[in-house]
């Protein structure tokens, strides 16, 4: 069998470039060796928010990711209890698709305190995910309170 050229290119020989490249090694060029400071490089990244931070956290707890004495030290009063609860239940823990946070918000009622919402989704469930943060005399943010919710049974079966 013949194969036939049905272009009139010229053939390639061996040591010669294609037409129009310059830089045998690297076709577009090489990148500055200094780039310019820009204001990233001399800047910190930001410091996540308290809600964004707990949000994650009991997330990862109620998701069966971390343990429910992971939160210990950074719980207060009965929100230990209802976290222990809530992850026991298991409303999180998904097959397949792992549970995001979506959104958060979040409202101050006084200094010290913020009331925080989270939507955590998975794949194409949605939840609220809902907590009370208080500053303590050393300046630590706790979860003093947490609430998961979702869609509702029929009616009867809510607390």
């Amino acid at each position: 069998m013949n194969k036939v050229m049905t272009r009139a290119a010229a053939q390639h020989r061996p040591g010669t470039r294609p037409p129009g490249r310059r830089d045998p090694r690297r076709p577009g060029g090489t990148p500055p060796r200094n780039p310019a400071p820009g204001p990233t490089a001399t800047a910190p990244p930001p410091r996540p928010r308290p809600t964004d931070l707990f949000a994650d956290r009991l997330l990862a707890v109620l998701s069966g990711r971390r343990p429910v004495h992971w939160m210990l030290r950074h719980t207060v009063g009965r929100a230990y209890d209802d976290l222990a609860r809530l992850a026991e239940a298991g409303t999180l823990r998904t097959r397949g698709t792992q549970p995001v946070v979506r959104d958060i918000g979040y409202f101050v009622p006084r200094p010290g305190a913020v009331e925080a919402f989270a939507r955590i989704g998975a794949g194409d469930q949605l939840r609220a995910l809902a907590f009370r943060l208080e500053q303590g005399p050393d300046l630590r943010w706790r979860c003093t309170a947490v609430e998961l919710g979702g869609p509702r049974g029929p009616r009867g079966q809510d607390r």
